[in-house]
């Protein structure tokens, strides 16, 4: 391809040098599993920069312990022995002003304070997916979200104990991590459509709990240097994350040289190079469109209400208003609950209970993954969905009791809708997500059956709000199953009457 093509494609540095190294192109198969990685990496990246308030709770906030024990599971929970991880757990007094008797109140409003102002910026951030350089725009938000992050880290060093600057910290970053869900899901819809969309996203969906798993264990091994270490190196984490994204993502196969994937294929000479490249069309919107898409810098975008107007996109966002409302109480409030509950007549150290923490976000991988796989086979998101989310209340109620105590088919063919799409149904789920770290602060002063209460009913709504489409998957089931039969039927009704 020539240069002149690279220029106007905006292809991205990393990807020129690539080419001029090899002296020749990637195919279209090799360049979406490269889409696949840098996203990957993209969003673990957002969510590793999220996970260090959640490990440093017990620290700004550190409720007296009568003994506390390092559960040790093998070298990554141990974290030293008993007797000096009580002595210093014992001395620490907290940071102000998150260590007086509101300390879990102020703890869930800094929660509350990033994720309102997450949830806000997602409808923002969406529709200025749709509209600018999603490279640049990921770009920004990831290096944005980095420099806060670790901003809020330098509080400790700076010996900063204004309530006020922990705030507006939050909020800032809150903005800019909305830039992260939008974008990578519009780039994964503009390389691969709606094929096989159940087991692709189930695997790149580890990505959330790959990166818990990583700003977890990040924020944990600093620890012992001082709490402010443990945002700012999961800050400069998603900065470096922010610099490969800048020099490898190409948002659009076109950035690069490549047709239009939603559309027919204008170049059949290039897209022979990957089997799985003819997808179906408009031809008609194709052949009017083509000659003015010349990659992330002309495309259209997606008003918010007309979004809103999608088939499922309501139902759906509801749902993750509460599923997230769930998951999100465990994200940020759950190595608080492990190193302040008594297990088995014993507490964790808060390192040991950061890395614990981890294996919720190992079973987030694996459900996830299984999740896509039983959507793929059934053909049955819905279904899937709520069987799952139904599933977490016993899973929920077993742990407290006995632990001690993307997009609608309706766009299809047309990306340029995903990222408001998406922005609609993820800001609507982090209302939720902002209102339970919130909730649970209060609640947690209550005790901690309160707060999985709350879990519970939560997960029970959100799976009764996919219930209208659980039903329309069945029935749409059940009427093609009966097609077979009832044309066998008429086929051997026929031969009779011969």
């Amino acid at each position: 391809m020539a240069g002149n093509s690279d220029t106007v494609r905006k292809t991205p540095p990393g990807i020129l040098l690539i080419r001029r190294l090899r002296g020749r192109d990637w195919s279209l198969k090799t360049y979406r599993y490269m889409i696949l990685l840098v996203t990957f990496i993209a969003y673990a990246c957002y969510h590793a920069s999220r996970k260090p308030s959640s490990i440093v709770k017990s620290v700004l906030y550190p409720e007296p312990l009568t003994q506390q024990h390092p559960w040790p599971m093998g070298q990554l929970f141990l974290k030293q022995d008993f007797l000096s991880v009580h002595q210093k757990r014992s001395s620490h007094k907290g940071w102000a002003p998150f260590n007086g008797s509101d300390g879990t109140s102020r703890l869930g409003e800094i929660d509350v304070a990033f994720l309102s102002f997450y949830s806000l910026g997602m409808y923002v951030a969406g529709h200025l997916g749709d509209t600018l350089d999603l490279r640049l725009f990921l770009t920004t938000g990831m290096i944005g979200s980095g420099i806060f992050v670790g901003l809020f880290g330098m509080g400790y060093f700076w010996k900063v104990h204004l309530f006020g600057f922990y705030l507006v910290m939050q909020m800032v970053a809150g903005l800019f991590q909305a830039t992260g869900w939008p974008s990578v899901v519009a780039v994964i819809g503009n390389w691969f459509g709606k094929r096989k969309r159940g087991l692709i996203m189930g695997i790149w969906n580890a990505h959330t709990s790959v990166g818990n798993i990583t700003g977890s264990l990040l924020a944990a091994s600093v620890l012992d240097y001082g709490w402010g270490w443990s945002f700012i190196v999961p800050g400069a984490f998603i900065v470096m994350g922010g610099i490969i994204v800048y020099l490898f993502l190409a948002a659009y196969p076109e950035d690069i040289g490549f047709p239009y994937i939603d559309g027919s294929v204008a170049n059949a000479e290039t897209v022979r190079r990957d089997e799985e490249s003819q997808i179906k069309g408009n031809e008609v919107e194709v052949q009017n469109n083509i000659s003015s898409r010349k990659g992330s810098g002309s495309r259209k975008s997606v008003g918010l209400l007309q979004a809103c107007l999608i088939p499922g996109v309501i139902p759906f966002a509801l749902c993750l208003f509460f599923a997230k409302l769930v998951a999100y109480t465990f994200l940020y409030w759950l190595p608080f609950y492990l190193s302040q509950t008594e297990i088995g007549g014993e507490y964790m150290s808060v390192k040991t209970a950061g890395n614990l923490s981890t294996l919720f976000d190992v079973g987030g991988i694996v459900g996830g993954i299984l999740a896509g796989y039983i959507s793929d086979k059934l053909k049955a998101r819905a279904i899937t969905a709520a069987t799952f989310m139904y599933a977490a209340i016993p899973c929920m109620l077993l742990y407290r009791t006995y632990g001690d105590l993307g997009t609608h088919s309706s766009v299809r063919g047309d990306s340029r809708a995903l990222a408001t799409v998406t922005a609609i149904i993820d800001g609507t789920g982090s209302v939720g997500a902002a209102l339970g770290p919130l909730l649970t602060g209060f609640l947690s002063e209550r005790g901690w059956n309160s707060v999985f209460v709350m879990l519970m009913v939560g997960a029970l709504v959100a799976g009764l709000l996919l219930s209208r489409l659980v039903i329309a998957e069945i029935n749409e089931k059940t009427s093609k199953s009966m097609t077979p039969s009832t044309g066998q039927q008429n086929f051997e009704g026929m031969s009779n009457g011969v």
